[in-house]
Parts: C-alpha cells; structure tokens; sequence
C-alpha cells in the first residue's frame, strides 16, 4: 500500500519496538530477540517487502490495455480479462519524499502512525474480545483493511502530490482513520485496566528520548536549517555586490573613469 521500502521498513522496525514496549500488557508479545529481528524483521517482513517491491516494479512495467468483455474473441482473453478486473486501472509510483517539507514529514509520520495502531488493534481486539488467531473475524479484517487501505493510500498520496491548496482528502482516507480510531475506542471500552498498564521507566524514558530527537531533527530540518541556509544565501549576494562596487571604484581611482571604448575614440577622428 505505501509502496515505498524506507517506508515499510520503518513501520516493520518499530512495530517490534511497540511489542518490547507493550509486552507488560499482552502476554504474546514476549519473544526471544532471534523471533523479533531474525524471524519477523530479516525473514517475514524483510522478504514480504522485497517481493511486493518487484510486484510493485513488474505493476509500472505492464502495459495496461482494457476493453470490453465481450469484445474479446477467446475464452481464455476473457477470463484473463475477469482477473485484471481486481488489478489496478493504471499504476503511479509513489515518491512521497518526506524531508523536501513539512507538510510531507508530518503527513508520512501520520501514516506510519495510522499503520502501528492498526495493527496493534489487531492484538489488542484479538486479546480483548477472546478471539483465537484461526477465528474467521480475524482474517476478513485484514483483507477489508487491505482492500480498503490501498484506495485510501492512492487518496492520500494524491492530496499530498496535488499542488492546489483547496484540494480535499479521499473518503475512503477519511473512513480507514475513522475504523482505526473506532477499533481503538472498543479497546478503551472493554479492556481499559490493559491499557493504563503503565509502562516500565527504562521503555519510557526511551520514547521519551526518542520523541525528543525525532522533534528536535524536525525543528532543525524544516526551520532552522532554511533559516540558516537563507541567511547564508544572503550574505553571499551582500559580498558579491559590495564586491563589484570595490572593483568599478578601483578602476576609477585608476584613471579608466567610465567612457568611451578605444575603439570609438579612434574612430571619431576619421568621421571628423
């Protein structure tokens, strides 16, 4: 959905930070460091990023030609056709560039966020509302969220890409945020002594620290640094100026004032 690796590998590394940090509230994210960034980092999601990269280049490599059903002369055309029906209708790379300004730094936070509680709600809703891995709920969710997380994403990555100011934000962006924030709200109702949990201080004081770094290299990227970049850029086009002015006083001192070239001084004489 993201289709972007620095993207999808952060959300797969902090996920695993999310399971040390809560493991004091749910029971089944205790793991061994081996199932943490061996089995679920490097193996699971390390390879599920990599082929859905090469999905993602075999899908802007396609030529993407459709028409009728009925217009096309063979069976198998046809039922081909019926399987590229669930296949987009054209395909755009996303390149969100988070650090080219803050308006896409804080949009792609918010979407690595929106992922994180996504998925904790998948935990937390199996944890709170007794349902085994293998219950039917479980899967139907993730395909929903899947479905409806791609066009969503499109809506998102299109109100970011988009130049006007006035453009508005998909429907199917808004409803994934409103599922995510209702999933939440059902953890809060029927399971609130698992979330006021507290956290150990070590776990703390690391979000902590980690909240501040990122919140200070934001400061520093998006203001300080322009900033500083402006004032530079200034102060060089000052030196160049004053520059020119010292070299056109020289000349003058020198005896060149300002006038006509050698060329027009000879030749006025000839006119004469």
């Amino acid at each position: 959905m993201i289709r972007d690796w620095w993207a999808c590998t952060v959300v797969s590394v902090m996920f695993e930070f999310l399971e040390y940090s809560l493991e004091h509230q749910l029971p089944n994210f205790s793991e061994c460091w081996w199932d943490h960034w061996i089995m679920d980092v490097l193996v699971c999601n390390g390879l599920g990023i990599y082929c859905g990269m090469k999905t993602l280049e075999w899908l802007s490599l396609k030529t993407y030609k459709w028409q009728g059903l009925w217009n096309i002369p063979t069976y198998k055309g046809k039922m081909k056709r019926i399987a590229f029906q669930f296949t987009p209708y054209s395909w755009v790379r996303f390149e969100w560039k988070p650090a080219s300004s803050l308006r896409r730094w804080l949009a792609v936070c918010g979407i690595i966020l929106v992922f994180l509680l996504a998925e904790l709600n998948t935990f937390y809703l199996k944890f709170v509302l007794w349902l085994p891995p293998e219950h039917s709920l479980v899967l139907l969710r993730l395909v929903f969220l899947v479905n409806v997380g791609g066009v969503a994403m499109r809506e998102v990555y299109d109100f970011m890409d988009d130049p006007k100011p006035h453009k508005k934000l998909g429907q199917q962006a808004w409803l994934v945020a409103a599922i995510t924030a209702t999933e939440l709200l059902v953890v809060v109702k029927y399971d609130p002594h698992t979330l006021t949990l507290s956290l150990p201080f070590s776990i703390a004081q690391c979000w902590t620290l980690g909240s501040v770094l990122v919140l200070t290299w934001t400061v520093w990227r998006f203001f300080l640094r322009d900033i500083t970049l402006r004032y530079k850029e200034t102060r060089r086009q000052k030196q160049q100026g004053s520059g020119g002015d010292q070299g056109t006083a020289v000349d003058s001192k020198d005896g060149c004032p300002p006038g006509p070239s050698e060329a027009t001084r000879a030749a006025a004489p000839a006119l004469h």
